[in-house]
């Protein structure tokens, strides 16, 4: 898909289609990332914050799986890692 860059205000633009837009979930007001790859490619992925409710919830999640043996914790325990 081409794009135009415009010129808005000492800056240049691209505005992105309701199609990409769409695509990934975003909207007025939300914030993307940017990088310019080796090859000069630009590259936009939507800007993700920081839920430390939903990153704490993830660590329950991960940690119950975990094997936590009698034996894992010695180990730990003898290698001074606990």
């Amino acid at each position: 898909m081409r794009l135009l860059v415009s010129k808005w205000g000492n800056s240049l633009a691209v505005r992105l289609p309701v199609e990409c837009v769409k695509a990934a979930g975003l909207k007025e007001g939300d914030q993307v990332e940017a990088h310019v790859t080796p090859m000069g490619e630009i590259r936009l992925a939507p800007a993700q914050t920081f839920e430390r409710t939903q990153f704490l919830e993830r660590v329950e999640r991960l940690r119950a799986q975990l094997p936590m043996t009698q034996a894992t914790v010695e180990d730990m325990r003898d290698q001074d890692r606990y």
